[in-house]
């Protein structure tokens, strides 16, 4: 017979056990919920990652200060030139001295365009975003701007690439140049770049580009003939690194530090952000897969 105090608890703890062995055999007692996934720590000093199909976000950090954002920039180049009326992708373009010139006197990232050769507005737009050709940049600007001189093409322009940031509602974001090497004004933050990109991402002949690991030009020369150019490889090394990745860009600078805007889809979900001033190229992809794989877990 059990008796007292220590009887009691005896027979509690009997009736504890019974109780939890019915609701385990009925289903009715479920595991413990599992602890929240611990957001990243990246060494990028602004990052922000949202969820592509609604826009919510998923991650900031600063995702609010401006910063030098180099040639992620040229995001909104392509975006601009694929916002014009009647475009036609396969219109010529003849390279101009000035182009080159300004490569060299900037010691700027080029798609080695050549002097009097004919390139397709679609073939400059492959030179811009893989290996972020700031000649190409420039040819798009002196093609898409209006003016009757070169100057006051590209200043038109830039005014297009602002036009379309107060267009989507962007507080943050300025340009002063086609590609990113600025002139003291040209900067963005981590949430407004992100917002450029998933509406650029909504054009299929952004899509196709900014996914291409490489891609092949062949250009008229002077003469007529044709020219195969060296091989354009995308700078964005996520392609061949982390499952997934359909683009989107990269940047750097001395002011920029090392930037990469992102996006990747995984079971039909699209994770889309962007880093600002990371410290190396291997720094900023990885940044980069730590958000993208974080964002993925709080879709579920």
């Amino acid at each position: 017979m059990i008796t007292g105090i220590k009887g009691t608890r005896i027979r509690r703890a009997a009736a504890v056990a019974v109780t939890s062995g019915a609701l385990l055999a009925t289903g009715a007692l479920t595991a413990a919920p599992a602890q929240a996934v611990t957001a990243p720590s990246i060494v990028a000093k602004g990052g922000y990652v949202m969820n592509n199909a609604n826009g919510s976000s998923l991650y900031t950090k600063a995702a609010d200060t401006k910063r030098s954002t180099g040639s992620t920039t040229k995001i909104m180049t392509a975006k601009v030139v694929l916002a014009q009326s009647n475009l036609n992708l396969d219109s010529k373009v003849t390279i101009q001295k000035a182009y080159s010139d300004y490569i060299v006197s900037k010691g700027a990232s080029s798609a080695h365009l050549i002097v009097g050769d004919k390139v397709t507005v679609r073939q400059l737009l492959y030179g811009l975003m893989l290996p972020s050709g700031c000649d190409a940049a420039y040819a798009l600007a002196d093609k898409f701007g209006t003016g009757s001189t070169r100057a006051a093409r590209v200043t038109s322009f830039i005014g297009k690439m602002n036009t379309a940031a107060k267009n989507l509602g962007l507080k943050n974001t300025h340009f002063d140049s086609f590609d990113g090497i600025g002139n003291g004004s040209n900067y963005s933050t981590p949430r407004d770049l992100t917002k450029i990109a998933s509406s650029a991402m909504k054009n299929s002949t952004f899509r196709s580009i900014v996914k291409t690991k490489a891609y092949t030009a062949k250009t008229i020369t002077k003469t007529g003939s044709t020219r195969t150019m060296a091989t354009w490889k995308n700078t964005n090394g996520l392609l061949s690194s982390y499952s997934g990745t359909i683009g989107v860009k990269t940047g750097s600078g001395p002011e920029a530090k090392y930037c990469l805007v992102f996006a990747a889809t995984r079971n039909g979900k699209t994770v889309i952000g962007t880093v600002l001033a990371s410290t190396s190229i291997t720094q900023r992809e990885t940044d980069a897969k730590k958000l993208l794989s974080y964002g993925f877990t709080r879709l579920g």
